[in-house]
């Protein structure tokens, strides 16, 4: 307990926030203020073989999802009653990101969030949906803010749910030629999750289940992570920028996407008033039904360039 009574904790367990690599778990320890409004501190790895820094200068956006989702996983097993083996699955989850405030250098790596759980939906005694609103501070400056919808399920209701999909449990998915890394942000091949479509605006979704960070165990469906990961790769082939930032991300989920059929993502630019933005839209279908549907926005490219051709011109 700390001096008002409040219960602080500074350790999180790897099954808190379903990661088993310690790299790979973000919060650090968290402390229940209310019975529904709790404080998670949280760490940045300044080198991580996946969540490296696009441009450069910025952390990863992608960051402030993983770090939701996991601070909302962790709220959930280590304050809300729901147990470790349950299955946690998020149907949605949205951020946006103070671009300034993603600076890799100058500033400490150190994250607090503001967890609220507006929603707690009760099935049979317990926790089923939980919605949670999050605040990110970095030293004191806001980072972000955003929020998740996920529900839990029993390991006996799950069965029934997924029936005979259970059999792809740990089932290998054969690795099939991605787009050139340089294309989508990313050095390595192995963290490409798409593969060319069969036209333009469109790619198949390239499921690498030996993946450690995507896949950080055996599962029966694409994980959410990989979906968001092809969602930023499809935003930053449709703009054509180097270190895409997607500051903004909202997406949705309506059904898991399954590892023996063909998942295609699809993008187009969605025109606004804002020049000062570009935003995306992508969607995800599988067997002809939509998987999930997602919209981020990046700081304009054109206004960059625009911006940079002024600079050389007074320079000049």
């Amino acid at each position: 307990m700390d001096q008002d009574g409040r219960r602080a904790t500074a350790h999180v367990p790897g099954e808190f926030v379903h990661r088993a690599d310690p790299a790979d778990i973000i919060p650090t320890g968290w402390t229940r203020l209310r019975p529904e409004r709790f404080s998670v501190s949280a760490h940045w790895p300044a080198a991580h073989p996946f969540f490296s820094p696009p441009a450069g200068d910025r952390h990863d956006p992608l960051l402030v999802a993983e770090t939701i989702r996991q601070a909302t996983m962790l709220v959930a097993h280590a304050e809300l009653g729901v147990p470790v083996e349950d299955q946690f699955v998020m149907w949605g989850l949205h951020y946006t990101a103070d671009t300034e405030a993603l600076a890799v250098d100058g500033l400490s790596s150190d994250i607090t969030l503001d967890v609220v759980c507006d929603e707690l939906g009760n099935r049979g005694g317990r926790l089923g949906n939980l919605r949670t609103t999050v605040v990110l501070t970095r030293e004191g400056r806001h980072l972000g803010t955003g929020g998740a919808l996920a529900r839990s399920t029993s390991v006996e209701a799950y069965r029934r749910i997924r029936g005979e999909r259970m059999a792809a449990l740990g089932r290998p998915v054969p690795l099939i030629p991605g787009v050139a890394p340089h294309l989508v942000g990313r050095e390595d091949s192995r963290d490409v999750v798409l593969a060319p479509g069969t036209r333009p605006g469109q790619w198949r979704l390239r499921v690498n289940t030996g993946h450690t960070t995507l896949f950080r165990r055996p599962n029966d469906h694409v994980p959410g992570m990989m979906l968001l990961e092809a969602a930023r790769q499809a935003a930053a082939m449709t703009i054509g920028a180097d270190g895409y930032l997607p500051t903004g991300m909202d997406v949705s989920f309506s059904r898991y996407a399954e590892l023996d059929s063909p998942c295609w993502i699809e993008a187009e630019v969605v025109p606004t008033s804002d020049p000062s933005v570009d935003t995306v839209r992508i969607e995800g279908r599988q067997d002809g039904r939509s998987v999930f549907v997602s919209t981020l926005t990046s700081p304009s490219r054109s206004l960059a360039v625009a911006v940079g051709a002024l600079d050389s011109r007074r320079a000049g």
